[in-house]
């Protein structure tokens, strides 16, 4: 065979090589298929926005916390170990993050809404949430109509901004990128009071004295974690992780690990 003929065979062979990649048998995230896929062998990538605590938190280093750890009992279940990606909370709740195979699913404190449902597919409810009010010690806001005429600080492409929004009607919204940018706001006064879920806040008022939960509202949220839609072997196997570890005693106990009681039945 010439070295000029040969050339149509080659191209040819080439483009069957690139199609049988193209048909791995691999799961291709279809609802029902029977594989968990990854995006990198022995690595289960989660992506979460910090700080937010003490769902995720960094400390000495490491970034720790309740959804770290619930995660992690996902990944000693399929084998792998957990990689944390901190990313902005927008990438995540837009499902942008799971277009650009970022991570293979986001544990961030994230409520389950239906906006966010039509991006990503998410596990079972494994915490339940609500909004509340945070200011300064002193303060007499109940809930967010008494800040009429003041500063509201709430975090970026969260819940607690569109309950802000609904019923905010004469007060002065403030945007932040992250829950740590939010605090330090009502702690030093930038801002009359902040909102966010509950968890967070009365974490937060543990170690500032000087701040408090004046309020919560009754907004029912419940959080879980999100995968890339179709993905549906790895949400069955969070879901598994979770209803194991609520049977077996592990949520329990890491439940009280970061909230020093055990969850309300």
């Amino acid at each position: 065979m010439s070295a000029r003929s040969a050339l149509p065979v080659i191209a040819v062979a080439a483009a069957v090589a690139v199609l049988a990649g193209c048909t791995s048998t691999k799961s291709d995230g279809k609802k029902g298929s029977g594989a968990e896929e990854l995006i990198s062998s022995g690595t289960l990538k989660t992506c979460t926005h910090l700080p937010y605590a003490p769902f995720q938190v960094k400390k000495d280093g490491k970034v720790v916390g309740f959804d770290v750890d619930l995660v992690d009992l996902v990944a000693k279940d399929l084998g792998v170990k957990q990689e944390i990606v901190n990313t902005p909370f927008e990438g995540i709740e837009t499902g942008q993050d799971f277009n650009i195979r970022k991570c293979d699913l986001a544990a961030a404190g994230m409520t389950i809404t239906p906006a966010r449902d039509k991006v990503m597919d998410f596990s079972d409810p494994y915490f339940n949430a609500t909004q509340a009010l945070l200011t300064k010690q002193g303060k007499p806001f109940k809930k967010v109509e008494d800040l009429k005429g003041k500063k509201l600080g709430y975090q970026k492409a969260t819940t607690g901004g569109i309950y802000a929004k609904e019923h905010g009607k004469g007060v002065e919204l403030v945007e932040f990128e992250d829950l740590g940018l939010l605090l330090t706001a009502v702690k030093s006064g930038q801002v009359d009071a902040g909102i966010n879920d509950n968890g967070v806040l009365f974490d937060y008022v543990k170690q500032n004295p000087d701040t408090k939960v004046t309020a919560e509202f009754n907004t029912g949220e419940h959080y879980g974690i999100g995968v890339r839609t179709g993905n549906d072997a790895l949400r069955k196997k969070i879901n598994a992780a979770i209803k194991k570890a609520k049977s077996d005693g592990s949520y329990d106990r890491i439940y009280k690990k970061w909230f020093g009681t055990t969850p309300q039945s």
